[in-house]
């Protein structure tokens, strides 16, 4: 009865929400663009004094002359594209640093001496050094050492945007991963074994598909974090949000209506995520019961 309830109080809010857009942009419409023939004159006295006012000659030369609207768009899309790439390796870089690392935790009493065991430690020494290198030194820094330094030669900004932020972020989804892996009771490893498992099928099986659901709310929010990271990209001259906006402020030489606007965006873009995290945390507690 009480999700039927939700149900319908979840549909009740989407017309709401959709019927106050429909309202807003009709509204819209007929105070800015109706022809004056066909409004009151009160109306279209009021709209004269507005397209006549400094807020509105501002907001023209900066996003509607010229189409230097389409700064903003064009970044935003660049922005979403660095993201969505920088998130994909950040998890398959943290995945496997976390596997390296907690799986160097759980054997190394198991593992006798050997050649094994001295290629674990290798990469659990490796790993460690990349999350001490990585954690303890800033974004942009590292987005301008492989920009200016180690792709020196390479024109595609997009490609060296994505690996210095998938790197980076690697580094803090390892340890969210590995705080997921190692939050499973050990007695999973035990009950994997007696299924017949070895500690690979145990992991993969077993232990994984459970600690992905316990971080995948974490992995979530490092994808909004991810968003607001990638407005350093300006540094190695990316045109993402950030540097649209600043480039149509050094053509109008007005700061405050592009910055404003690019920080509107950003805003709007962390709250829808943020309230998508938000169902997915709720979905998750509901199945758990």
């Amino acid at each position: 009865m009480s999700a039927k309830k939700s149900n319908k109080s979840k549909i009740r809010n989407t017309l709401i929400v959709i019927i106050a857009i429909a309202l807003a942009a009709f509204i819209a419409y007929f105070l800015l663009f109706m022809p004056l023939a066909e409004i009151p004159s009160w109306i279209a006295s009021v709209r004269s004094a507005f397209f006549a006012s400094s807020f509105w000659l501002d907001f023209e030369n900066n996003f509607i002359t010229d189409g230097r609207y389409m700064y903003i768009v064009k970044g935003l899309g660049v922005t979403f594209q660095v993201t969505f790439f920088a998130v994909l390796l950040g998890i398959v870089l943290g995945v496997i640093v976390a596997l390296v690392r907690s799986s160097y935790d759980t054997l190394k009493e198991e593992l006798k001496g050997g050649f094994g065991k001295a290629v674990l430690y290798f990469f659990y020494k490796l790993c460690g050094i990349y999350l001490t290198v990585i954690r303890g030194t800033p974004v942009v820094v590292q987005l301008m050492i492989i920009y200016f330094v180690i792709f020196a030669s390479s024109n595609n900004k997009i490609l060296v945007a994505t690996l210095a932020f998938g790197i980076n972020s690697g580094a803090y989804v390892a340890e969210i991963i590995r705080g997921g892996i190692m939050s499973v009771d050990k007695g999973q490893f035990e009950a994997g074994r007696s299924l017949g498992f070895g500690y690979v099928r145990t992991m993969a099986f077993i232990i994984i598909p459970q600690a992905f659901k316990t971080v995948l709310p974490a992995l979530a929010n490092e994808f909004i974090v991810l968003i607001k990271e990638t407005s350093v990209s300006g540094y190695v001259g990316l045109q993402e949000l950030t540097k649209g906006g600043d480039i149509i402020r050094s053509r109008t030489y007005s700061a405050f209506m592009p910055l404003i606007a690019v920080a509107i965006i950003y805003l709007v873009i962390v709250m829808f995520f943020s309230w998508l995290v938000s169902l997915l945390e709720r979905r998750l507690k509901n199945s758990e019961r």
